[in-house]
């Protein structure tokens, strides 16, 4: 069984998923809530499952929960009780396990492939807030005050058989030291953290990422440094600023290239948004040692990464 830096080393540029939540929309479920796709844990996680099981047929080496948008004062708000959102923090898992497992006992799934990883996904204070704040991270939070809503959820998540735990979509460097010291504390567990970014050298929130780099090349448990959620045009840069910082793996998840309106909840189409064949290409050749995709992402464009980076020999 390999490990999430074990794969990097083996087989980069490895192939990430894509948007669980636009493939959810895409067969039908409403995810107009505040839990967004954690609202099928709760109504419908076999649909979360056949979206696992979608992503592994397109290709991807890695597998996200459904747990991004999940957290315990988000279960809260929903009346549910610490127990219940514990038990479904865990069941993001479970069910990313299990599609997993699924797949892989399927022979022919194994030919010129590696098994698959689960990425326990955690996002950011502003997916609880559910308002787009993540693409500003404008909230007026301390370090303190986010560790306090951050840490049950990290406890949980870091007690399950995910093989690493994504922090993703990060707004501010204030908010990834929350989250670099939770994974100092915590021995034996390894994570990414994905950033977002407003251009091709600054974090949503104004920072520089070299900045940002220079930080999380400090704590050995990080694995990759991530950038997430952010228009594709930018990655390129992105990924030259990050390397200037640290030397862990980059890997690269944008989303399709529209922008997020948080106050009616819609995307809307970005024309500088460029072309994803020529982009994927350019990023491998930049040294991405992974690359996926983020929000309106599906299955299809999944495959098409997997098949620019060269099929099931993407190493």
């Amino acid at each position: 069984m390999s490990s999430f830096r074990d794969l990097l080393a083996s087989h980069a540029p490895i192939v990430l998923d894509g948007g669980l939540a636009t493939t959810l929309e895409n067969h039908g479920h409403d995810l107009d809530d505040p839990l967004w796709s954690a609202r099928l844990l709760i109504e419908d996680p076999a649909a979360i499952s056949r979206v696992h099981g979608e992503f592994l047929d397109a290709g991807a080496d890695v597998i996200t929960t459904a747990s991004y948008q999940a957290s315990l004062t988000g279960f809260g708000v929903r009346g549910l009780n610490e127990a219940e959102g514990e038990r479904l923090l865990r069941l993001s898992v479970d069910l990313a396990v299990e599609a997993r497992d699924a797949f892989w006992a399927v022979p022919d799934n194994r030919a010129g492939r590696e098994r698959p990883l689960v990425a326990a996904s955690i996002g950011p204070y502003a997916a609880y807030l559910a308002d787009g704040s993540e693409y500003h991270g404008r909230y007026d939070l301390s370090e303190a005050e986010l560790r306090v809503f951050h840490e049950p959820r990290w406890r949980i998540l870091a007690d399950t058989p995910a093989d690493v735990l994504a922090c993703e979509t990060i707004p501010s460097r204030r908010e990834a030291r929350v989250f670099l010291d939770l994974l100092r504390e915590s021995p034996g567990r390894e994570a990414w953290l994905s950033f977002s970014c407003c251009d091709g050298r600054r974090l949503s929130h104004g920072s520089d990422l070299v900045d940002a780099a220079c930080e999380i090349d400090a704590v050995p448990a990080v694995v990759a440094m991530g950038i997430n959620c952010t228009a594709p045009q930018h990655v390129a840069s992105l990924i030259a600023e990050a390397r200037r910082g640290t030397s862990r793996p980059v890997i690269v998840y944008p989303n399709q290239g529209e922008q997020y309106d948080g106050v009616n909840k819609e995307w809307r189409a970005d024309p500088d948004a460029g072309d994803w064949d020529t982009a994927v290409k350019e990023w491998r050749r930049l040294g991405a040692a992974g690359i996926g995709g983020c929000c309106r992402v599906g299955p299809v464009d999944i495959a098409g990464i997997r098949a620019r980076l060269g099929g099931s020999e993407s190493g």
